[in-house]
């Protein structure tokens, strides 16, 4: 087992997806998970499902992590029931798309609260932690927007994923010296069930058209590069943006 007995604490960790595919990863290679998500309930109930069918420990808190109070009692609430924290996986994001002119104030909060915001809480609360063991591992989810921008109405969304990966850099460099990792996870279009309450079926279409591998990407190719990026395989990789796109994106 790559994560045995390793603590880790994951954001939007409750939903379908990406979060539900990196817990059970996570959990499959013997780490002991904490499920955050702003929805307590779920986050409760994917951890009872986690400690079933995998027999390691789980425990679900809800987390807005646009609130710096939840997100500080979360970490608080880990340690008292774990007593450290390995793994910081940052999967909270949101999207309102909207075309720059026409786009309300609250639009924009909101995309940026939560994608960039939430990220900066998050890493804030747990480092000390990490600084404290002379161990950790974090890796924030940023997106191939972030690069090449959208025109289909996602400033807000491209600008606060260039922002996570801005400062994922800087704290790369601020943790190295505690023997602590940070990167980010660019995927390109990663289907869900919530990806056509977002965006408009001709659209949704056109984003498969640009991926040159020939199947549709899934959430399980996103866990997979956060498995390695948080095992001992990946120690020696900070400060980077692993892209996976399908080719859909080449740098």
């Amino acid at each position: 087992m790559k994560l045995k007995n390793k603590v880790a604490f994951l954001t939007a960790a409750a939903g379908v997806g990406i979060g539900q595919a990196v817990v059970r990863t996570f959990a499959r290679e013997g780490a002991r998970i904490v499920v955050t998500d702003a929805h307590a309930d779920r986050a409760r109930n994917v951890a009872l499902a986690i400690q079933k069918e995998y027999g390691t420990d789980a425990l679900g808190l809800g987390c807005d992590v646009t609130r710096r109070n939840e997100v500080e009692l979360a970490v608080k609430e880990t340690i008292v029931n774990f007593g450290r924290i390995d793994i910081l996986f940052n999967n909270a994001g949101t999207n309102r798309p909207s075309q720059i002119a026409d786009m309300k104030d609250e639009d924009w909060e909101l995309v940026i609260n939560v994608s960039l915001r939430g990220v900066f809480y998050c890493c804030r609360a747990v480092l000390p932690i990490m600084m404290d063991q002379k161990y950790g591992r974090i890796v924030n989810t940023t997106s191939v927007a972030g690069f090449r921008g959208l025109k289909a109405g996602h400033a807000h969304y491209a600008a606060a994923k260039a922002g996570v990966m801005a400062f994922t850099r800087c704290l790369a460099m601020e943790a190295a010296p505690y023997y602590i990792t940070a990167n980010t996870v660019a995927p390109s279009f990663i289907y869900n069930e919530f990806i056509p309450h977002i965006y408009p079926e001709e659209e949704i279409e056109r984003m498969y058209e640009e991926i040159p591998y020939p199947r549709k990407g899934a959430p399980q190719d996103i866990a997979n590069t956060v498995l390695f990026l948080v095992s001992d395989e990946g120690e020696y990789i900070t400060g980077q943006t692993i892209c996976v796109t399908g080719g859909s994106w080449m740098r």
